[in-house]
């Protein structure tokens, strides 16, 4: 089996010279590729965990998801993973199934295995192995989801100004009774977008009383269908439905399919979390976007600033609205 020395002998270089190439830090594109060519063609494999002996470092993050199956989330772990890898970093992901007892089994399981830093997008909101990452000295970094009581910085979007900027759109149409499909109530970012919206229709003068809001058991097809039912049995049922999650909004419109309306002439549709097809539906259907994979490298810049000890402030980023024709909007020639 080659070793260090060998790569070193077949690259024309020294040991030294592999060892910052192996760790990321190469002096010279030209001397990096040479080295890795070396690695390829002798097959050899660093003995990671001798290394990390030596030198504390492991090169891996951890990430726990919330749900893997929710198609932002799926999308921001790839971004993670890629910028990651760019960095000379392996990732470890675990999927927490929006359940705080499978996140504390991934968050016990990645401590144990010495990782250098954490990224959680959490389930709910929260669970105590958060707080032992925290308490043990773990660099960690919240995605998505900030929780009370968790020190570390969280990179998630502001969607404040892309709800203002669909309140806005939604009262130029003409939509006077909006409501809203939220994620459970407790969910920070739920409770976030459902008081950043009642707050922007009430700036057109729209109220968004409490029986058009309806809260989902969870963040799903399934509880997106169940909400939409409801809304649309009040006695006056609302002509815009808002749903703050994208799983959500396509429950939503399984209901209204299966009841015959029709989108955009019965009522108007939006999601918040875009996905790209989206863009295929029959309508198009609006959406509020957030900058997913800008998420991702944030996060996994911010969480190596945590490793080495510097500080690290919270990231936000701008959510955008994407109009489309959901919502009755003009068609675009």
């Amino acid at each position: 089996m080659a070793n260090i020395k060998d790569v070193a002998e077949r690259a024309g270089v020294s040991v030294a010279t592999v060892s910052r190439v192996l760790n990321g830090r190469a002096p010279v594109a030209e001397t990096r590729d040479r080295v890795l060519a070396a690695v390829a063609e002798l097959g050899y494999r660093p003995n990671v965990v001798a290394r990390a002996l030596r030198t504390a470092r492991t090169r891996t993050f951890g990430l726990v998801i919330s749900d893997l199956r929710n198609p932002f989330f799926t999308e921001l772990a790839d971004a993670v993973e890629q910028e990651a890898r760019r960095l000379g970093y392996s990732l470890i992901i675990g999927n927490a199934g929006e359940s705080p007892g499978q996140q504390d089994d991934y968050i016990r399981t990645l401590l144990d295995r010495r990782i250098d830093g954490l990224m959680v997008s959490s389930a709910g909101t929260g669970s105590s192995m958060l707080h032992e990452a925290v308490v043990s000295g773990t660099p960690l970094v919240l995605l998505d989801r900030a929780l009370p009581g968790i020190a570390a910085p969280c990179v998630r979007a502001e969607g404040g100004t892309a709800l203002r900027e669909l309140a806005a759109h939604l009262a130029a149409l003409g939509r006077k009774r909006p409501a809203v499909i939220v994620a459970p109530a407790g969910t920070p970012t739920g409770d976030e977008r459902l008081e950043q919206f009642r707050a922007a229709l009430a700036g057109h003068g729209i109220a968004l009383p409490a029986e058009r809001i309806a809260a989902s058991p969870d963040l799903s097809p399934a509880g997106g269908r169940e909400m939409m039912r409801r809304l649309l049995d009040l006695p006056g049922p609302p002509d815009a439905v808002l749903a703050t999650d994208n799983l959500m909004a396509l429950g939503a419109l399984d209901e209204v399919r299966a009841r015959g309306l029709r989108i955009p002439a019965d009522l108007a549709l939006v999601a918040f979390d875009d996905v790209a097809w989206f863009a295929h539906l029959d309508p198009p259907l609006t959406a509020v976007a957030q900058p997913t994979r800008e998420l991702g490298r944030a996060a996994v810049h911010t969480l190596l600033e945590r490793i080495e000890g510097r500080e690290a402030p919270s990231v936000l980023l701008p959510a955008r609205l994407v109009v489309r024709r959901s919502c009755g909007e003009p068609p675009v020639h």
